[in-house]
């Protein structure tokens, strides 16, 4: 006689609770992007592949583009292996609640044009945007891409009256990086092996720091001669304007997006590290009542705290100037009527 044949296993999907636990890789609930275009939309990507939050949203004026652009994302998932929900939106209600909001709204530099040209036009953008985020995420960390950014975050921050710690802008991660990279093109060592910071203010008065650049250890001036480093610092100062005149119309989003990536990562995970950026100083460096970029501890509460160096009196003088000219373009901020 033959032995009764064994019930087939019913196949298990992961629906309900057991789904939930398979998505709990993310860190927050929602992080939004304001602004679907390139740097927030590459910058979306990046978050999703993170799975830094269980919902990524982006909201644009652009009726379609959010929403085209979120699924198309949403539809990598599989393929790229994360579970992260992506959404996009004309209406801003979709930021509520969100833990974390990145600004990339306005009007991007075109060739010919410095960051400080578009104060007047993106300055009416983002004092509507702040509004929308002091109403819809009143406890969000708040992030700053939008040019001239260092008053961009002032203007943000004066109009939602959110603490200082909560909202900064984003700077120093990415003129560092492009530091960085000209310097390994320079002595060909891994981009892994050198360490550098640029502080300052986002455009022409930026101050790479030579003195605490290093290769595999070793300081920068042992390596290259102090007329190269010098063309390094230049390159840096102009490395926006040099992609803005290759692209010929736009600027840049690749290694932007990437920067305010490291920044979210750092906060979400709460990882404490030391990254420049743009913070609100009141008195570091003897500089007060301007965003300008130091190295920062980011982490759950946003800015945690202002790292001071121990600058070189002529890398601290560079650093005051740039406050001063950040200084300029809030007083013309002012006079505008954006702030009181």
């Amino acid at each position: 006689m033959c032995a009764p044949r064994r019930a087939r296993p019913t196949p298990t999907l992961f629906v309900g609770a057991a789904h939930s636990r398979h998505r709990l890789e993310a860190v927050f609930e929602k992080i939004s992007v304001i602004g679907a275009g390139n740097v927030g939309a590459t910058l979306a990507q990046r978050l999703a592949e993170k799975q830094l939050a269980r919902e990524i949203s982006m909201v644009d004026i652009i009726p379609g583009l959010p929403e085209g652009k979120a699924l198309d994302m949403w539809e990598s998932g599989p393929i790229e292996g994360f579970d992260t929900r992506v959404t996009g939106s004309t209406d801003f209600i979709l930021i509520q609640g969100s833990d974390i909001v990145v600004v990339t709204s306005g009007v991007p530099r075109q060739a010919g044009q410095s960051r400080s040209d578009l104060l007047a036009v993106n300055a009416k953008i983002i004092k509507e945007v702040a509004l929308k985020v002091k109403e819809l995420a009143p406890n969000a960390i708040v992030i700053m891409v939008t040019n001239p950014l260092d008053v961009m975050a002032y203007l943000a921050l004066k109009t939602t009256g959110f603490p200082k710690s909560r909202l900064m802008g984003m700077a120093g991660v990415l003129d560092t990086a492009r530091y960085r990279t000209f310097i390994h093109e320079a002595t060909g060592a891994s981009m892994k092996d050198i360490t550098a910071f640029v502080l300052g203010g986002h455009g022409d008065s930026m101050v790479p720091l030579p003195s605490y650049t290093q290769v595999a250890g070793r300081p920068l001036a042992e390596i290259l001669s102090p007329d190269k480093v010098e063309a390094l610092v230049k390159r840096t100062r102009d490395g926006g304007a040099e992609i803005v005149k290759l692209l010929q119309k736009g600027s840049a989003y690749y290694a932007p997006s990437a920067a305010v990536a490291e920044m979210v990562d750092a906060i979400a995970k709460d990882r404490k590290r030391i990254l420049p950026c743009s913070a609100f100083l009141d008195g570091e460096y003897g500089i007060g009542g301007v965003y300008l970029g130091v190295p920062a501890v980011l982490g759950r509460g946003g800015v945690e705290k202002i790292v001071e160096l121990n600058l070189k009196p002529a890398e601290l003088e560079a650093l005051r100037r740039s406050g001063a000219e950040v200084s300029k373009d809030i007083e013309e901020l002012k006079r505008q009527g954006f702030v009181s």
